[in-house]
């Protein structure tokens, strides 16, 4: 597309020509100064009463001028109409403004617009984050507007050295993403190589974070992503300060954070709020918790099927009274309870909420009442799938990787035993040890063993300790 026309009158035809003619676009024709003008906005994008204020009034008092430059030049020097005031120049910068909440003033004899920030669209309020609760920490989270998520984070953060770059991505979408991070903490070259990550990214539409993560991850096959999210501004902010580069999506309200570590799936900002031994045993019993949750199982199933011999003679004869009566293998029994519960879980999120309560009323008759009075499920497999399933609730950053790390490791225990468990863990930890992102280890400090990233990590120091570091991100780059 060219640049816009000096004739109003062709300009006007050819933006409802480029539209197709929709009638969100609309066009406002005035007289002022003399001078035939036009404000092109999108309908349910600008405020109304905004623009009668701040537009409509000082522009139309304007006494009589002797060209649109003239005009022009008063508008631009002498009115101010609004804080964000681009000059617009082709067609495709005209209706990214106008689809953006902008309202777009074009003169006869002008081949460039004024373009206004009267933003008025309808967005939710800043509420509490749904998914990564607190206790003593703030009730915000981000929220679909990305230049309100922008200010949450520079209201906590209100140092010059937070840089918040703006983009757009999505040739449809035409998607405004910003790009934060501290330019004391952040090495120039690792900016350069995001930045270039995400010139490669040529999608049409950005609906949601998964569209640009995989442009921003390496391309080799890894269990666990090597980049974060979050729906906390305070979260992010500490992410910041340690080094970190995090990008905000409009209409998404989570912020992707590169890099990620593998050790942060079991830190939360309340961490920080409780006394150093309080923390460290929240801390390991998150440890505990991811692994009872991907190993329960697949151990039980083992052991009884395999190896009896490491169960004393009590709880031997509590597993074979009740495993006698059921008609299906322990390994049949416990997949048919894990893909019940992945079933259950997958209708109650998916549900509408009126009714999704009759979800656990459902699960809680057919699965902890009737399967096992029927004899179809043992109760000691049930309690030991009870117990996987609350120990991934634990960690949610990671709860899909550990659902298939489940399966996974129950068919290697129940087709192979604890052999098969083992060869299953090593082929898993050398997975987990070889990502990395950007020269960023997943696994650090831990692999490579660094002592002084063990202080937040293994166990959680007091904060004067921790302020004394100035822990950064690039102690652990390579």
């Amino acid at each position: 597309m060219h640049g816009l026309e000096t004739s109003l009158e062709k300009s006007i035809d050819k933006i409802k020509r480029i539209s197709g003619g929709s009638s969100d676009v609309l066009v406002n024709r005035f007289v002022t100064g003399g001078i035939s003008c036009a404000l092109i906005c999108c309908d349910g994008m600008a405020s109304s009463s905004v623009m009668s204020e701040l537009i409509f009034e000082p522009i139309t008092g304007i006494s009589a001028k002797n060209d649109a430059p003239e005009l022009f030049h008063h508008i631009s020097g002498e009115l101010l109409l609004s804080v964000d005031r681009p000059e617009v120049r082709d067609y495709p910068t005209l209706f990214r403004l106008i689809h953006s909440g902008f309202a777009v003033l074009l003169a006869e004899g002008m081949d460039y617009g004024l373009g206004f920030g009267v933003q008025g669209y309808a967005s939710r309020g800043v509420q509490e984050p749904s998914g990564e609760g607190n206790i003593m920490g703030a009730h915000e989270g981000f929220t679909e507007t990305v230049r309100t998520n922008m200010s949450q984070l520079r209201r906590r953060l209100k140092s010059p050295e937070l840089v918040m770059e703006m983009m757009i991505k999505g040739s449809k979408s035409n998607t405004d993403i910003c790009l934060c991070y501290m330019k004391d903490r952040v090495p120039p070259a690792l900016m350069e190589r995001i930045r270039r990550s995400l010139d490669r990214t040529d999608l049409e539409a950005v609906l949601t974070t998964g569209y640009l993560r995989p442009f921003t991850e390496e391309k080799r096959y890894r269990i666990f992503n090597t980049t974060g999210t979050t729906e906390r501004p305070d979260v992010l902010c500490s992410k910041l300060i340690e080094g970190r580069v995090a990008i905000l999506v409009d209409g998404i309200p989570y912020a992707i954070v590169i890099p990620r570590l593998f050790c942060e799936n079991f830190q939360t900002l309340d961490d920080y709020a409780y006394k150093p031994y309080y923390a460290v045993f929240i801390r390991w019993l998150k440890y505990s918790a991811f692994l009872l949750a991907v190993f329960l199982p697949a151990l039980y199933t083992a052991i009884v099927m395999y190896h009896p011999e490491l169960l004393n003679s009590t709880l031997l004869m509590i597993l074979v009274d009740a495993e006698k009566e059921a008609p299906l293998s322990i390994l049949t029994e416990a997949l048919f309870v894990l893909l019940m519960y992945e079933i259950i879980r997958e209708a109650g999120v998916r549900l509408p909420k009126p009714t999704g309560g009759a979800v656990s009323i459902i699960s809680g008759l057919i699965i902890g009442d009737a399967a096992v009075k029927s004899g179809l499920v043992s109760t000691p497999l049930l309690t030991v799938t009870a117990l996987a399933v609350l120990g991934g609730l634990v960690v949610p950053d990671i709860a899909p990787q550990i659902t298939v790390l489940r399966f996974l490791f129950l068919l290697a225990g129940g087709m192979f035993g604890l052999f098969g468990i083992s060869l299953l863990s090593c082929a898993v930890l050398a997975n987990v040890c070889a990502s990395e992102n950007y020269g960023f280890p997943y696994t650090a400090p831990f692999s490579p063993f660094k002592a002084s990233g063990m202080a937040d990590t293994a166990v959680r120091e007091g904060m004067e300790k921790l302020q004394s570091r100035g822990f950064t991100v690039e102690e652990y780059h390579e």
